[in-house]
């Protein structure tokens, strides 16, 4: 009779036991009094889409600051001993054209995507991806032009700038470029991200080009007219 009653009140807990009263959690967070906690706690490791545009800005702020500086240096130091003046490549005019018309194309791509026109967005952020690829692409005939009027790295302070300005934004430039390729390759992707993830990804990127797009006219003006 004792055998069964201990055999009966062994029986009783394990069955409590399976029915939730644990309150321990089982393997990867679930089973008996887990619920899956392990997934919640996973997900506050992701960033929020504001964090991620906070992290941009930061980023611009820091870059801008540091062409600012340079610009500054450049406006001293022009008309100075061994400053000699620099015809502008006309593949620069070209150049200009291509970012102004690649940032429009990006606008555009962000605005079918809001729309939920998702074809036309990767229509629209190809088109900025070749724009920039074509940006790129005439700055470095652009600098054939200057090796052609003798114009060197390290002929004046003159020369110098120039070379240093072009290829400091078009090293940064190629940065979106790379940016670029990552959103067109998470568009093609058989497992089609969320909107929410999508739109935040193409908010921030965006918003670098035009950056860039804003900091090349402005060291295009500086270059031309400081000459």
């Amino acid at each position: 009779m004792a055998t069964m009653v201990t055999s009966t009140r062994a029986a009783t807990k394990k069955d409590t036991a399976l029915k939730g009263g644990s309150k321990f959690p089982g393997p990867n967070g679930k089973g008996p009094g887990g619920n899956g906690h392990k997934h919640r706690d996973d997900d506050r490791h992701h960033l929020s889409p504001s964090a991620y545009r906070v992290m941009m800005w930061v980023l611009l702020a820091a870059i801008v600051m540091m062409f600012a500086a340079l610009s500054s240096a450049y406006i001293v130091l022009s008309g100075g001993d061994g400053w000699k003046p620099i015809r502008m490549p006309r593949m620069f005019f070209l150049s200009t054209g291509i970012l102004l018309a690649s940032s429009a194309a990006i606008e555009i791509a962000k605005r079918r995507l809001n729309g939920r026109r998702w074809n036309g967005y990767v229509r629209w952020l190809g088109l900025t991806l070749l724009l920039g690829l074509g940006f790129i692409a005439t700055q470095l005939l652009g600098w054939r032009e200057l090796k052609a009027q003798g114009v060197y790295l390290a002929a004046n302070p003159h020369s110098a700038f120039f070379y240093l300005f072009t290829g400091v934004h078009g090293a940064h430039l190629l940065g979106g470029v790379l940016a670029l390729f990552f959103l067109l390759w998470r568009s093609r992707s058989p497992r089609i991200p969320n909107d929410a993830a999508v739109g935040a990804s193409a908010g921030v990127v965006s918003l670098y080009w035009h950056a860039m797009d804003g900091l090349w006219a402005w060291l295009f003006v500086l270059l031309l007219v400081w000459s």
